[in-house]
């Protein structure tokens, strides 16, 4: 039986503790290439539109084009602010809680209420450019989801709505999508008995659509192709 001097033991303890200092390394690099492929987090903040009013909320369109995101090859995470009835003006209340602090990009998709209800675009305007200032002051990279007002509200009030959205976008240089219903609205079988609101393919329609637009607003690079 050998005795273990302490001398042995020694030896023993240096030898282990390189060992040790040796794995140490790789897993500080492990976690750093894992912090600089955290995913790109993306708040979609909107109203009924956004929430998914009428069907899951796993089916409404921030959830859908997380998917197809994804399935393309980017590592994204969006969350859904989507808030039924909201107007822009609710919208930027509740910005600065509905959008984290470690958010990246924001999808903003609002205004829709203030037209259904007739309210002035010019308020609608001033709150969704207070969005913009905020989102802009923390860094934050916008995509704009227009809307347009139907004729009912006649040719006026549709002008000033409808010009919201690109005045803005150029303003503030956001990537604008003009009509966050193009190809779903007024399309029966894509929408609930409201005739307003997407139903789930409705919903995966505009996912699709918008999924191109949202990687090239935000500058993402697949992973993997």
């Amino acid at each position: 039986m050998l005795l273990k001097t302490p001398q042995s033991r020694m030896r023993r303890a240096f030898v282990t503790g390189g060992v040790a200092a040796c794995l140490w390394v790789p897993s500080i690099n492990a976690q750093a290439s894992n912090a600089t492929q955290r995913p790109y987090s993306i708040v979609a903040l909107g109203d009924s539109l956004t929430a998914g009013f009428g069907i899951k909320r796993s089916e409404a369109f921030p959830a859908r084009l997380e998917a197809r995101l994804k399935a393309s090859g980017y590592q994204v995470r969006i969350a859904n602010a989507g808030l039924s009835g909201d107007t822009s003006a609710g919208a930027l209340a509740r910005f600065d809680f509905a959008v984290p602090r470690d958010t990246d990009g924001l999808i903003l998709a609002i205004g829709a209420n203030d037209m259904l209800q007739g309210r002035s675009p010019e308020d609608a305007k001033r709150a969704i450019e207070a969005i913009l200032v905020r989102a802009k002051a923390r860094g934050l990279k916008v995509a704009l989801l227009g809307m347009r007002a139907p004729s009912n509200w006649g040719a006026d009030y549709r002008k000033r709505f409808d010009a919201i959205y690109p005045t803005l976008a150029a303003k503030y240089a956001v990537a604008l999508d003009p009509f966050v219903l193009e190809g779903v609205a007024l399309v029966p079988s894509l929408n609930q008995s409201d005739g307003i609101h997407p139903n789930s393919i409705g919903a995966e329609r505009i996912a699709a659509r918008l999924t191109p637009f949202i990687a090239k607003s935000f500058g993402l690079k697949p992973t993997r192709r």
